[in-house]
């Protein structure tokens, strides 16, 4: 298998938690466009307690990211995952059977509680190489973009024809679909870190948080999505304007979405294969703010907003793939479920306040305002970017290795349990992952302090 494509386990790794993904999301997409326009039906609706109902997913999301992406270091990402699906499942349920916009807003908070977005990046981070890494990012960050398109044209006929309990009912269905899916299709696999190192405590937390190239990316990631957010509060009705009904938008949303997932895979090979990935990457935060600016300068009609959406993907594809990619390389071994928790965080946090400052631009001025406030946005992020420092990558060895055992009481988990952490204490190991249905390990090393043949040894390869 060549090292410049992904081999079987990352392809099966990407789809499968793509999917899983994707379905979650899909069912929170879809309400965006209708729950203004089908939740005056609910007890107690208020334009106040639409934006709360949407806003309490995302502070949910926002404080729990953590707490679970500790778990995930602690007790295992499936396992994680898994009770995150079925709170999530809880929760649209309750909103489901919802005869109120209060109690809507407590199925939105119990689905956002389900916080397993830092279990499943950090698992995708597991099972792929350093090198292939932003390729897996890739599929499930196109993924979640064609949930979203998607969710633009099912989420008003859903609506129109079950009503906004349609829609929780759909989500509650996809959520135990994404369960059927981690059980059995996602690989499992064992991860350990050398001793001292395997899953971070508070303090290793509060340095996670401190760690200024962490910074830098958590704060990318708050202000790419407040962009993304704060345009679709006004972006739908300058459409409108222009004459493109809503139930038209997907005809524009779906072919920008598909073209600038095109356009932006060149550019993610070129940035790898030339180690080009810091000029990319503040390429990338250009191309946002050139587009935004644009729309707040000519963003009067379909064709020109077209366009401009078009640009901001391709850079949006780009920077989503990459920064997790990056979060998983920086943050110490062991502790990627951490620091994606505190990356996911900022992410929810960063849809949160888009939500609230578009809301307000709108209100109070009009959509061009908007697009302007993002721009300044997108500009202070280039500042912040300008200083981060992309790190080496590390070397990864893969051994074939076959647990053994006693047959009557052998398990295979504790084996891989074991072996994972007798290597992970070898000189030069940074991580450890041992593959179940491959027979295989992978080693993340320092070349420098490594030993193969002491690793074989501690494998039990001849």
């Amino acid at each position: 298998m060549s090292a410049s494509s992904l081999n079987a386990l990352e392809k099966r790794t990407a789809v499968s938690l793509a999917c899983v993904f994707a379905f979650r999301m899909l069912g929170l997409f879809m309400l965006m466009p209708v729950l203004a326009i089908y939740g005056t039906e609910l007890e107690g609706f208020s334009p106040l307690w639409i934006g709360i109902a949407i806003g309490a997913y995302g502070l949910t999301q926002a404080l729990l990211q953590i707490p679970m992406g500790w778990l995930s270091d602690k007790f295992g990402r499936k396992r994680v995952i898994v009770a995150g699906l079925i709170m999530f499942a809880i929760g649209s349920v309750i909103a489901a059977m919802a005869e109120s916009i209060y109690t809507v807003t407590l199925g939105r908070a119990l689905q956002g509680m389900g916080a397993i977005a830092a279990a499943v990046l950090a698992l995708a981070a597991d099972l792929s190489r350093d090198e292939q890494r932003p390729k897996v990012m890739a599929v499930i960050g196109m993924c979640i973009g064609l949930s979203f398109a998607a969710a633009m044209l099912l989420g008003p006929m859903i609506a129109a024809s079950f009503g906004v309990s349609g829609i929780f009912w759909l989500t509650a269905c996809l959520a135990v679909l994404g369960i059927f899916i981690v059980l059995t299709v996602v690989p499992t696999a064992v991860n350990r870190a050398p001793k001292g190192d395997t899953s971070a405590s508070l303090n290793d937390i509060k340095n996670l948080v401190k760690h200024p190239q962490l910074v830098r990316l958590n704060l990318g990631v708050m202000l790419l999505h407040l962009t993304l957010t704060a345009v679709f509060v006004a972006l739908p009705a300058e459409l409108i304007k222009d004459g493109l009904a809503a139930e038209m938008h997907w005809k524009l949303y779906i072919p920008v979405l598909l073209l600038a997932f095109v356009f932006m895979v060149p550019m993610m090979i070129i940035a790898i294969k030339k180690q080009k990935e810091k000029m990319a990457f503040l390429v990338s935060i250009a191309l946002i703010v050139a587009s935004l600016m644009s729309l707040s300068l000519f963003g009067s009609s379909a064709l020109i907003i077209g366009v401009c959406m078009l640009i901001y993907f391709i850079a949006f594809n780009f920077l989503e793939a990459t920064m997790p990619a990056l979060v998983a390389r920086i943050s110490p071994a062991g502790q990627k479920g951490s620091a994606m928790g505190a990356f996911s965080s900022t992410q929810f946090l960063g849809a949160f306040l888009g939500g609230i400052i578009g809301g307000y631009f709108a209100q109070v001025s009009d959509a061009q305002t908007v697009f302007a406030a993002a721009t300044l946005v997108g500009v202070i992020w280039f500042a912040i970017a300008w200083g981060m420092e992309v790190p080496p990558k590390s070397k990864l060895i893969s051994l074939l290795t076959e647990l053994q055992g006693e047959k009557e009481n052998f398990d295979p988990e504790k084996a891989a349990e074991k072996l994972a952490n007798d290597l992970a204490d070898l000189p030069g190991v940074l991580e450890t992952t041992v593959v179940l249905e491959e027979n295989r390990t992978y080693l993340k090393v320092k070349e420098s302090e490594f030993d193969l043949q002491q690793a074989k040894a501690v494998a039990g390869i001849v």
